[in-house]
């Protein structure tokens, strides 16, 4: 089992950045894909982005491809996401997750994640 921790969430105008932050700790020498979901209020929670355990593949949903980046450091067993250009519409929380199944990429489905963290929330003003 792996838990999974955020920070960095805040409140923000819109063009500006944030940088959230995911702390892993329990099953992280096993390799295992980090992703990034949202959930806006009465919505279901949507994908974002994911990165391989390497780091070399990364996946991004349509709506923050060119604004969001997504990043993992496996020695410090953290990951982060890097939002710039932000818009009203990112309001959401954001959580970190993770997949240790063969087969699962892009993690783009809620149904692929076996670990979920607590959520951060991101207020995005106009």
């Amino acid at each position: 089992q792996v838990h999974l921790v955020e920070s960095g969430g805040g409140l923000v105008q819109a063009g500006g950045s944030l940088r959230l932050s995911c702390a892993a700790s329990g099953r992280t020498s096993t390799s295992y894909t980090m992703a990034w979901f949202r959930q806006a209020p009465g919505k279901e929670r949507e994908f974002a982005a994911a990165i391989s355990w390497s780091g070399r593949s990364t996946y991004y949903a349509d709506s923050v491809r060119g604004r969001f980046t997504i990043s993992r450091d496996n020695a410090k067993n953290a990951g982060l996401l890097q939002m710039s250009s932000l818009k009203p519409e990112d309001t959401a929380v954001y959580y970190c997750a993770a997949t240790y199944r063969l087969g699962s990429w892009p993690p783009t489905d809620v149904a692929r994640i076996d670990y979920w963290g607590q959520g951060t929330q991101v207020t995005v003003s106009s």
